[in-house]
């Protein structure tokens, strides 16, 4: 029996372009760009198709861009294949695209959903701002030695494990300094250290700062317990009660994505076939890398 499970992209699948197809071809579709543009307070379906790619990537630009992109994408799989999707029995997402997956299982609104994503980009950016900070892929290295790497690495500066993607894929992430030194030790270790693209150390304590503002905006909407369970990147598991979704979103600013262990957890409970909802493969790779001969198949407007 399969349990067909939706997996929602974080901030970095994002691209110029994205959604263009989509809100051309599907009326839905472009009715959430509209919507969004009137929360938001500017035209976010022009940034997402035309760009500039400088604006489009920032924090407060890309995660309402990627949270409705990916909405849109559930419209079009809802137009062509809604077989599909009233057979989805579990969601997860990454980082931001855990809100992507609570919305999608009704625990919130689309427009409170983007309401408290607007409020969270805004408040990463500010924590960011506030301190000089960065992130660090490490390739090619187990655990036990990232977190050496991250132990030896924090003579430099603060820094801590952000994500556990996949095996031979954990992120750093910390001050400038901690992650430079952080990118030498990889390096020296046999791994291969990739800097990522963000505007600070996400999912570390140097976002605190940021988890006042998304706890007021979350308290300000309605949650209720979703139709079908969503894991959380916080812990991998599943939460129902409203308060707890708060509790663990907020909590989510400041602690480590859990994503392999997401993605086990959802296999232990029989998930497959998967379908990544929303622009960019990354989660597809990902999932290649944690159990190869599992099917994901990506739903956007560039396959």
């Amino acid at each position: 029996m399969s349990h067909t499970t939706f997996l929602f992209p974080g901030q970095g699948a994002q691209h110029v372009g994205m959604g263009k197809t989509i809100a051309e071809r599907f009326p839905a579709a472009r009715e959430l760009y509209n919507k969004a543009s009137e929360i938001l307070g500017f035209d976010l379906a022009q940034v997402c198709f035309e760009g500039p790619a400088e604006r489009l990537d920032t924090t407060v630009i890309s995660q309402p861009a990627l949270f409705v992109t990916s909405l849109t994408a559930l419209e079009m799989l809802k137009a062509e294949r809604p077989e599909v999707v009233s057979a989805c029995q579990f969601a997860a997402g990454l980082s931001l695209g855990e809100y992507t997956a609570l919305v999608f299982a009704g625990a919130m609104s689309f427009e409170d959903g983007l309401r408290v994503v607007k409020v969270r980009g805004e408040a990463m950016q500010a924590a960011a701002d506030a301190n000089p900070s960065g992130m660090v892929s490490a390739l090619l290295l187990d655990r036990p030695k990232v977190q050496e790497v991250c132990q030896r690495a924090s003579a430099a500066g603060r820094i801590w494990i952000a994500n556990y993607l996949c095996p031979g894929n954990t992120v750093l992430s910390g001050e400038k300094p901690a992650c430079a030194r952080a990118a030498e030790l990889i390096e020296q270790t046999g791994g291969k250290p990739i800097p990522l693209a963000v505007a600070g150390a996400f999912h570390t304590p140097l976002m605190e700062s940021a988890c006042v503002k998304l706890a007021e905006a979350l308290n300000s909407v309605t949650i209720t317990a979703p139709r079908i369970p969503v894991v959380s990147n916080v812990d991998a598991k599943v939460h129902t009660d409203p308060d707890d979704i708060r509790a663990v979103l907020v909590k989510q600013v400041t602690q480590p994505v859990l994503w392999e262990d997401s993605i086990r957890w959802l296999l232990s409970q029989g998930a497959t076939p998967f379908f990544e909802v929303g622009p960019g493969k990354v989660l597809k790779g990902l999932m290649k890398r944690i159990e190869r001969k599992v099917d994901c198949e990506s739903v956007n407007d560039s396959q």
